[in-house]
């Protein structure tokens, strides 16, 4: 039998957007975080994830999911669900 007290995991589901930042020292260039946006699903994350990437304030985009532990709000490492154009190398994570 299961305790009923116990709160369940949150699955957030995101679409996150990277921009170009120049460094001060020549050709330095850098990601930076655009916009996110959360989504109750996996699929219109993804979908985001792909329509902004294809954007041109836009040179990629990650849609990826985390679990959020609710009772200690301690958040898992991302699994990427799709990454398009320029994104951070996974281990930046």
């Amino acid at each position: 039998m299961t305790d009923s007290s116990e709160i369940a995991p949150k699955v957030h589901y995101i679409c996150q957007t990277y921009v170009a930042k120049t460094g001060k020292g020549a050709g330095e260039a850098s990601l930076q975080i655009g916009k996110q946006f959360e989504y109750t699903s996996a699929s219109p994350a993804q979908e985001r994830a792909e329509r902004e990437s294809r954007s041109e304030a836009c040179i990629g985009a990650d849609a990826y999911m985390v679990i959020e532990d609710q009772e200690s709000g301690e958040i898992s490492l991302p699994t990427f669900l799709a990454r398009f154009g320029s994104v951070p190398e996974i281990d930046a994570f």
